[in-house]
């Protein structure tokens, strides 16, 4: 019989390339999801659900059938009802349906160094939802990623579409915290792979180079070929011209909490790396569409289609 398999968020960044291997893989595919996408090139092979978190009877029947559920649910940050509070939430009601509904495996995607003692609500989330997993009862596997980028990715080209637009660019303090990105396609390929193992595992996805924020920024602004001047400023004022910029496009650039991340070093892994695809090269190879069009993560998620 073929195996069904269920990704949340089918039709998103992370989860499209996941979905995209599964199918290639002969799997039935099942996905979960608060913006149906039926003018999606995968929509059709796909079975879309709603998420339904508040009837857990519902979601458990929307989960009967699948053997591995891959959980890429998330917020990136508190936007009116969708809360870190409330997707931690939602995220355990959908462990315990996906385990009463008899799922096999879950793998699930957290973020490079969490902890349920972080003071940051985002990492805290992560570190709490990890705990909650190891303890469910169904087999796992953890995979934690640093910045993802790849077709269709925001951080990457929303820097390369500032510094199309502005002649100055701010970079929070020295810049000289770290960045460790990972390819979105080694991410997908590294989840399909841990979704067919039985053993309980953890494992950082992180590329093979590391980059302070400047160099970055810097390599970004090269490769595409513009001349925006690179400006150093406080983590006050970075944020606020982060909120006018957010303001003139409608959108959350970046938040406080971001910030202390980035400043922390927490998007570098200690680990060996497991994926391969160095920044570098896959940004030469799409330099002509790096920051073309921004990329709105309220447009993605909140807005109405």
């Amino acid at each position: 019989m073929t195996q069904t398999d269920l990704v949340t968020g089918a039709f998103s960044f992370t989860g499209s390339f996941v979905a995209e291997r599964l199918l290639q893989r002969g799997h039935g595919l099942r996905t979960l999801t608060q913006h149906p996408r039926p003018e999606h090139s995968l929509a059709a092979q796909i079975d879309t659900r709603a998420y339904c978190f508040e009837d857990p009877e519902a979601l458990t029947e929307n989960l009967k059938g699948v053997h591995t559920l891959y959980n890429t649910y998330w917020v990136r940050f508190d936007h009116g009802e969708n809360t870190y509070e409330r997707a931690v939430r939602n995220t355990k009601v959908l462990f315990r349906a996906a385990r009463d509904a008899g799922v096999e495996r879950i793998v699930h995607v957290s973020i490079a160094n969490p902890s349920v003692s972080s003071s940051l609500p985002y990492y805290r989330g992560k570190g709490e939802l990890e705990e909650d997993l190891k303890q469910l009862g169904v087999s796992y596997a953890i995979i934690r990623p640093t910045v993802i980028f790849g077709a269709g990715g925001l951080l990457i080209n929303n820097i390369g579409w500032l510094l199309k637009r502005l002649p100055l660019f701010a970079v929070v303090g020295d810049g000289q915290y770290r960045m460790q990105p990972v390819f979105v396609e080694d991410l997908a390929d590294l989840m399909v792979e841990a979704g067919s193992s039985r053993e309980n595992t953890v494992m950082d996805a992180v590329g093979p180079e590391t980059y302070t924020y400047l160099e970055l920024v810097r390599l970004i602004r090269e490769t595409i070929g513009v001349r925006s001047e690179i400006v150093h400023v406080g983590p006050r004022v970075g944020y606020a011209l982060g909120r006018v910029l957010g303001w003139i496009v409608r959108d959350v650039l970046i938040t406080r909490e971001e910030i202390i991340g980035l400043r922390d070093d927490l998007l570098i892994s200690h680990d060996p790396p497991r994926c391969k695809t160095p920044f570098r090269e896959w940004l030469e190879i799409n330099r002509g569409t790096v920051g073309h069009g921004y990329i709105s993560e309220l447009g993605l998620h909140y807005h109405k289609r």
